[in-house]
């Protein structure tokens, strides 16, 4: 029970400061009086006379287990100012059913969302543009929408206005980026040792192997890492933990991915450059913007071999399927 940050734990605290406090504080009798009853109220001694209570009262506070991480953390309030928390939470208890107060708490709550997520999502698109959002308009047309104001937008003219502006900023950067990674694939494919091959995968061998390559259905053993042209590094198998190594199959990867990996040796490293059509392409995957190109560094540590219970499973279910498999009518090619 250690663990368990409670309300009450602060209001016991309270209680061996606060007459201190008055008796230090004679100047100070025009406080607020709403504060100043909240203070007796939380101050006033709890009895228990019956297992009803003690279970209440226990049940309570219990129930905060993790609330003040949650407070400082996802609710930003300063432990300094816990008894206005008191207050708030005694005053939205008594006001639960008055439809006035429940509005007005609904608004503080949806405020905290828009200031914490809705306007930095919406905004996020524009941000570093010169149309980068306002947050004093943004709030204004917000609350227009909730009071039903159409005197600038409806809400179908509003939503068509932003998303078509959110697309064009959206495709200027995305256009730019892509010029961006041409290029710099064009001046790669001119420096010493880089190999640039038929479809514009690029590479170069920082340490050359002797092993076997791979084929495209077996599974190997790597270590890499992966970032785009500006240095981001968007994975790596450091990140991951573990043994050190990760194992994919090398049809199970990115075009760019199967087309190093079957050409490499066991023991080799390579700086591979993957274009973004043998990558995501014009889609957005985690960090990765549309139209990347990847730069990874992949050692080839070795080829997995199956498992001898998989090799005799599979020789297995060939067997049984050529016994039991109807001939295939082939075309004067041989294709079926």
């Amino acid at each position: 029970m250690k663990k368990i940050l409670t309300i009450a734990t602060l209001i016991v605290s309270a209680l061996a400061i606060l007459p201190a406090q008055a008796g230090n504080n004679k100047k100070n009798k025009n406080k607020d009086k709403k504060a100043a009853a909240c203070t007796e109220a939380c101050c006033a001694p709890v009895k228990l006379t019956s297992t009803s209570d003690s279970v209440s009262y226990a049940a309570g506070y219990a129930a905060t287990r993790g609330l003040m991480p949650y407070l400082q953390q996802r609710l930003h309030v300063d432990t300094a100012y816990i008894n206005e928390f008191v207050r708030g939470f005694r005053e939205a208890v008594s006001k639960a059913k008055d439809p006035a107060y429940v509005a007005y708490q609904a608004g503080t709550t949806i405020a905290q969302q828009a200031t914490e997520s809705i306007l930095p999502g919406m905004g996020r698109e524009f941000k570093d543009t010169k149309d980068s959002l306002q947050s004093k308009l943004f709030y204004d047309g917000f609350l227009a929408a909730v009071k039903g104001d159409t005197t600038i937008y409806k809400e179908a003219t509003a939503a068509k206005y932003f998303e078509q502006k959110a697309e064009a900023v959206r495709n200027a950067k995305n256009a730019a980026w892509k010029a961006d990674n041409e290029k710099w694939l064009t001046d790669n494919a001119a420096k010493p040792g880089v190999v640039t091959l038929p479809d514009g995968l690029q590479y170069k061998v920082l340490k050359a192997g002797n092993g076997p390559k791979p084929t495209a259905d077996q599974t190997v053993e790597v270590k890499y890492e992966g970032k785009t042209i500006d240095g981001n590094v968007f994975d790596a198998t450091e990140k991951h933990g573990g043994k050190g190594t990760d194992s994919f199959r090398c049809d199970q990867v990115i075009k760019g991915w199967t087309e190093a990996l079957t050409q490499m040796p066991v023991g080799s490293k390579w700086e591979v450059y993957i274009p973004q059509n043998l990558a995501y392409g014009e889609r957005e995957a985690g960090q990765i913007k549309p139209y990347s190109t990847l730069i990874f560094t992949i050692e080839l540590v070795g080829i997995e071999q199956p498992k001898a219970n998989d090799t005799k499973a599979d020789s297995t279910k060939k067997s049984t399927t050529a016994k039991s498999a109807p001939a295939k009518k082939t075309g004067k090619k041989g294709r079926k």
